[in-house]
């Protein structure tokens, strides 16, 4: 066993990376000196007890060898704040999971500098908005579509019907776009402002994490970070969570601990995070 995790100049290999051709992977094959793999097929020339890491959801074939095989995996995607800019900051690197779903008290002090980070918008915890008039449906995009086994039609149409069954409300559908559409003026957050919203419902958006944060309750289908504050029975839009706003607040701390800017992966600082907090 330990003869196969050596490569030719002898050096021991703890990590596994895959596309050495994608720069945010790169970052943190840089901090973990991982060792390259061309495709997921190589993982099983490599002990399972090596994780490898990727990025974007087109690895369901790495998810589903590694869920048989029973290897741990990183997976990197956009962060889940802080990137209202036009060049993305922080990047989320989740261990067995697409999203982060294991909350556990943190400092507030990686939150102090994102907060500082994002001049154009206030990311501290509102308190939740009672008030608002109209639903908000975030469709999926076609990545997590294809990831799920789902359609975004048929996610949307039956979304559509039960939350017509249980309220009155208007209901405003927002599609993903490009990301240029999604920052400044066309941002979530103005959204919610000025079409006035009472809850946001989406597939597993990160639009779920940004409402919450905006004291916007939301409904979700699939897993994700927000999960501890989602409501998932879609009948009960007329009666959405409002938890503790200090959980809130916690929760916002936690997430500022599950993502991380390229020099923190390139360095280190980001498994080092991930090991000593058991951030997952």
């Amino acid at each position: 066993m330990e003869e196969r995790t050596k490569i030719n100049d002898g050096s021991v290999v703890n990590h596994l990376a895959i596309d050495p051709h994608d720069g945010i992977v790169l970052c943190w094959q840089q901090g973990t000196k991982a060792h390259w793999l061309d495709g997921w097929k190589q993982l099983r020339n490599w002990p399972i007890d090596i994780p490898v890491a990727f990025r974007g959801m087109t690895g369901r074939k790495i998810v589903n060898e590694c869920a048989k095989t029973g290897r741990d995996y990183f997976y990197i995607d956009t962060g889940y704040l802080g990137n209202r800019q036009k060049r993305k900051i922080y990047h989320r690197v989740v261990l067995n999971g697409m999203q982060h779903s294991n909350f556990v008290e943190v400092p507030d002090d990686r939150w102090k500098k994102l907060d500082y980070d994002s001049p154009t918008i206030n990311l501290n915890f509102p308190g939740w908005k009672k008030d608002g008039k109209a639903i908000l449906v975030v469709t999926p995009s076609e990545k997590p579509c294809k990831f799920y086994g789902i359609t975004r039609d048929e996610w949307v149409g039956e979304t559509l019907t039960v939350l017509k069954q249980h309220t009155d409300r208007p209901i405003i559908v927002r599609d993903k776009g490009l990301r240029r559409e999604r920052i400044g003026d066309g941002s979530l957050y103005n959204q919610l402002d000025n079409d006035n919203i009472f809850a946001v419902v989406t597939y597993n958006s990160i639009a779920a994490t940004e409402a919450v944060g905006y004291g916007v309750p939301a409904f979700t289908s699939a897993p994700g970070a927000a999960d501890m504050f989602c409501e998932k029975d879609f009948t009960k839009i007329e009666t959405p969570r409002y938890d503790d706003d200090e959980k809130v607040i916690k929760w916002q701390h936690w997430l500022a601990y599950c993502q991380y800017r390229v020099e923190e992966m390139s360095n280190g600082t980001a498994l080092d995070i991930i090991e000593r907090w058991d951030i997952r």
